[in-house]
């Protein structure tokens, strides 16, 4: 009933194979692409083994190349900024244009007489990675030659939101803090079962995300990628215009008002709904430990519409009625996540204490749910055939 063993939850080794294996050969989530406006501009991202870059060369393209100089391997760029028209390593000064060719060593002639434009220069410009949009998302992908994006996620388009993500806008509710970011002390896979597991919903969430009608839930997969939806419930969904927290998000028609939850094989989700449209970026750190990094956008509207309509929300008959709430409403522990009315704080709770579990000898997995879990064992299996075929490959 469960397809991958403890180990893989718990042990160094596993989590190296998935990081040679996994990470270093998928599309690895960058960032959105209004953050690559102008010429120069760049952004870098960690896949598996590999770090990499994003920029925007001269001529308005995109580009990608591993965020390594070719001299002694160090990190030429750092988070996210402007090359200032050249790339140049801080260790040497070693310097590269925006298309990753090799334009200077200092004292060459002295330090380097074999290296000349001729026949050497050449092989030391930047490796290139491949880099991709889908859904105004950038993705990179440590192989230049690897399928094309489009390729990773056919069929996948139908089954998600019609939110036109381009025309969203970043939010956040902390200006020193622009992205949510938490370090769970769980494996990462753990926190991907969590966020796929449908049988939780209705329970562990059962006031904190009573607004969408979990019994109608529709999910699948296409290829190693799983896509979800389920509708509002009604008594949320006949005045939306004024019981939605967040100004409705207008390229989402009425009728296919919901909530869209895919998650994109290995490490990235999306939640598409009535006023709100989010990535939920899972890094694994350790064995046991997970930074999940959450980007949200919304309409791009002032910030008085949108005060207007929080306010409009929050005297809504519905969630005076039938609002949002705790799981459990009394405790003598006054920092239980289960009394704390937030989603996200009883989903790390659960995350954790299943991680804890681990270490019993005593640990066992009893049953799995046929629908609602069916979900974790499929993507179990994928991980599975991921690291058997590499094993296999390599003997």
């Amino acid at each position: 009933m469960h397809t991958l063993p403890i180990e893989a939850y718990t042990s160094q080794e596993w989590l190296d194979l998935e990081m040679e294996h996994i990470f270093s050969k998928t599309w690895q989530f960058a960032g959105f692409v209004e953050e690559l406006k102008d010429t120069e501009d760049f952004i870098t991202v960690q896949a598996g083994l590999n770090n990499l870059f994003i920029t925007k060369n001269k001529q308005g393209e995109l580009k990608a190349f591993h965020n390594l100089c070719r001299h002694r391997g160090t990190q030429l760029l750092r988070i996210v900024g402007k090359a200032e028209k050249v790339i140049t390593c801080p260790y040497h000064d070693w310097v590269y244009n925006t298309d990753g060719e090799l334009i200077n060593i200092p004292n060459k002639a002295e330090e380097f007489p074999h290296v000349d434009k001729a026949n050497h220069t050449c092989d030391l410009n930047l490796i290139e990675a491949a880099v991709g949009i889908f859904k105004g998302m950038l993705f990179v992908h440590p192989d230049k030659n690897a399928a094309p994006i489009s390729d990773y996620f056919r069929g996948l388009l139908p089954l998600l939101g019609p939110h036109q993500v381009e025309e969203l806008v970043e939010y956040s509710e902390q200006e020193d803090q622009p992205f949510y970011t938490k370090v769970i002390q769980a494996n990462w896979k753990i926190v991907v079962e969590n966020y796929i597991d449908h049988y939780h919903l209705s329970h562990l969430h059962q006031n904190t995300l009573n607004m969408y009608d979990h019994k109608k839930a529709e999910f699948g997969w296409v290829g190693p990628h799983y896509w979800f939806y389920e509708p509002l419930i009604k008594k949320y969904e006949k005045d939306i215009e004024n019981s939605s927290p967040y100004v409705l998000i207008d390229s989402v028609p009425r009728e296919q008002i919901g909530a869209y939850v895919p998650w994109f094989f290995p490490n990235i989700g999306i939640a598409e709904s009535e006023g709100s449209w989010s990535t939920f970026h899972v890094t694994p750190i350790a064995p046991d430990q997970t930074k999940v990094v959450i980007r949200t956008k919304v309409m791009n509207v002032s910030e008085q519409e949108s005060v207007a309509q929080y306010i409009k929300s929050s005297r809504h008959p519905f969630w005076n009625k039938y609002g949002t709430g705790a799981k459990y409403q009394e405790t003598s522990y006054t920092d239980d996540p289960m009394t704390s009315g937030d989603f996200m704080k009883e989903d790390i709770f659960a995350c954790e204490q299943q991680q804890k579990s681990l270490k019993s000898p005593y640990f066992s997995i009893g049953a799995t749910a046929q629908r609602g879990e069916s979900a974790i064992v499929k993507f179990q299996s994928v991980v599975k055939e991921w690291i058997e075929n590499a094993i296999n490959s390599s003997k």
